[in-house]
């Protein structure tokens, strides 16, 4: 998991249970199921009426893949990667990759292309287009999630308003007055953690993940399409920088 997202969930839910503790409540008096069900449930059958079943059953794992890990690869790490196997192929031809391992699963099969002996042309278009699906799919992970956020707010509301008519509605018993009162309170509670501590968030991260695999794996379709030219390492290397972050490039100039 990436350490931010991480250390910001601790953080949030360590915030909420500290208030709670601290103000002499009890724990158990922040849970209501009745809203719990109104946020958690109201919120997912409003963004299924938004998307179509099969964004929501991609969407929702990506999110959960994607936006709480961190990126295995950094470019900077992918460009010695591909430099070395430029210099491979540059020294032993298309057959040295037998025996190159690599980890990056779009690296890898742009090599066996190579190997294979694909054309320049086909390689090209199969990797975009990998790329562009893969990037469509945290796209729309993105907005799941950030639909999720945008109404787990409202359906707070909902359960507020329903949890006032519960409570008018039974004035005359006063026993009745305090869970319809929870359920008013907890789940604006409920649905304004729902959306700032961990679907908007989600989106976000999804968003800035779709932003470098984008970068990243069009950096490998560039090398491997140089690399399949037989280019010198050093060639390679000069042209797969400018993918890189300007304080990367100025580490690499002083190296």
């Amino acid at each position: 998991m990436d350490f931010a997202t991480a250390l910001g969930l601790v953080a949030g839910v360590a915030t909420v249970l500290g208030m709670i503790l601290i103000g002499g409540g009890s724990l158990a008096s922040y849970y209501d199921t009745v809203a719990l069900v109104c946020v958690v449930g109201g919120a997912f059958a409003s963004t299924m009426v938004r998307f179509t079943f099969p964004i929501m059953m991609s969407g929702l794992p990506m999110g959960i893949r994607y936006g709480l890990s961190m990126q295995k690869t950094t470019p900077r790490e992918m460009l010695e990667e591909l430099t070395q196997v430029a210099d491979v192929v540059r020294k032993s031809g298309p057959m040295g990759l037998e025996n190159v391992k690599v980890e990056n699963p779009t690296l890898a099969q742009g090599l066996r292309y190579i190997a294979d002996g694909y054309d320049k042309d086909f390689i090209k278009d199969a990797l975009e287009k990998d790329r562009d699906n893969f990037v469509q799919r945290l796209d729309d992970g993105s907005k799941v999630w950030r639909g999720i956020g945008d109404v787990a707010p409202a359906w707070g509301m909902i359960s507020t308003v329903v949890g006032m008519i519960m409570m008018f509605a039974n004035m005359e018993d006063p026993s009745k007055l305090g869970p319809a009162m929870a359920v008013s309170l907890l789940g604006t509670l409920y649905g304004s953690l729902v959306a700032n501590l961990i679907a908007l968030p989600i989106a976000d991260k999804l968003t800035l993940r779709l932003s470098s695999e984008d970068v990243l794996r069009s950096m490998i379709i560039d090398g491997v399409l140089q690399i399949r030219d037989q280019r010198s390492p050093t060639i390679v290397r000069e042209m797969l920088t400018a993918y890189l972050p300007e304080h990367h490039r100025e580490a690499l100039a002083d190296a």
